[in-house]
């Protein structure tokens, strides 16, 4: 695997690195190195080499650096010019740099090829409100979409999931990444009568995918349709397992149903970190189960799976404590 240098002054390097795994999820091969404002380039220097020397694989190291020709760039084009033929140097790190990096891994080999392949996200997700703002470019490239709309044909589902957050961070990002979606939908009756979280949701997106907030009769109606989808690969998202439990009974064709975030709130019990419920998201799990479906309990496409049966059984076994 590519190992990767994170350089900045000051600790944004650090920053950015727990950002990056609190959306994508922890990293092996990735190490932080900043210039704090006692050190100088020697310092700096010796903890790249320090960091890389870490490394699982030292042939293949990508710097991402904050500022082109500051001391931490300047350090790491001193180490690239012995390897410049593999290593590879990147300037003006950004989030979406960053994670994009990360998603490459796991396809791409060479720091050469990722190098090359962050530049465009980095870029992309530089954005502006009001949008006029924006240059007209860059407006109608995100706005431009699939060009495959309306082929015949049916959707595609490449991701099904419960998230009581909907389109946040982990999902615009990792799992985007990870499924390849060209279109997001939130399926939920709740958000579409509301137009501020639709609009919300919609700006959301991340540049090249579209992104849908509907009711869930009219999910059911999209899934039947087979003259206008071809091509399309859909990314639902649901508020909660009951939405979820509709769709499928109204004939969305899920098969397995990615678990990610369900909130605490008054009378739910938490089993573990991300995951609460109240005995009708119980009572709905196991009738999702009896329809066949399975349960991907994952934040993020890197995160080991969790054991669906053994959390809904301590959050049933909780529940029947406070009774």
């Amino acid at each position: 695997m590519v190992g990767i240098i994170i350089a900045s002054h000051g600790e944004f390097a650090n920053g950015i690195l727990q950002s990056g795994e609190m959306i994508f999820g922890k990293q092996e091969n990735v190490k932080a190195v900043t210039l704090m404002p006692s050190e100088g380039p020697d310092d700096v220097k010796a903890k790249m080499k320090e960091a890389i020397a870490s490394f699982d694989n030292q042939d293949e190291v990508l710097f991402l650096v904050d500022l082109w020709g500051g001391t931490p760039f300047n350090q790491a084009n001193s180490l690239f010019e012995e390897h410049k033929d593999k290593w590879a140097i990147v300037a003006g790190m950004n989030l979406p740099m960053l994670i994009e990096a990360f998603a490459s891994r796991f396809s791409m080999n060479t720091a050469h090829e990722i190098a090359a392949n962050i530049l465009s996200p980095a870029k992309e997700g530089v954005k502006v409100r009001p949008e006029e703002l924006e240059p007209k470019t860059a407006s109608a490239t995100v706005a431009a979409g699939p060009s495959n709309a309306g082929a015949p044909g049916k959707f595609e589902y490449v991701l099904a999931r419960i998230d009581s957050r909907l389109l946040h961070g982990q999902v615009a990002t990792a799992w985007t990444k990870a499924t390849q979606p060209t279109r997001i939908i939130v399926v939920s009756d709740a958000v579409a009568k509301d137009e501020l979280r639709k609009k919300l949701i919609q700006q959301a997106a991340p540049p090249g995918v579209k992104a849908h907030v509907v009711p869930i009769h009219k999910m059911i109606e999209l899934a039947k349709d087979d003259q206008h989808f071809g091509g399309q690969r859909a990314l639902l998202l649901f508020e909660n397992p009951q939405d979820a439990l509709r769709a499928v009974e109204g004939g969305v064709p899920l098969k397995t149903i990615n678990v990610g975030s369900m909130a605490h709130s008054p009378g739910k019990v938490q089993p573990n970190k991300v995951l609460a419920f109240n005995q009708d998201d119980i009572d709905t799990f196991a009738k999702l189960k009896e329809l066949g479906l399975n349960f991907d309990v994952r934040k993020v496409p890197n995160d080991s799976k969790g054991d669906m049966a053994e959390i809904i059984k301590k959050a049933q076994e909780e529940l029947n404590r406070q009774k």
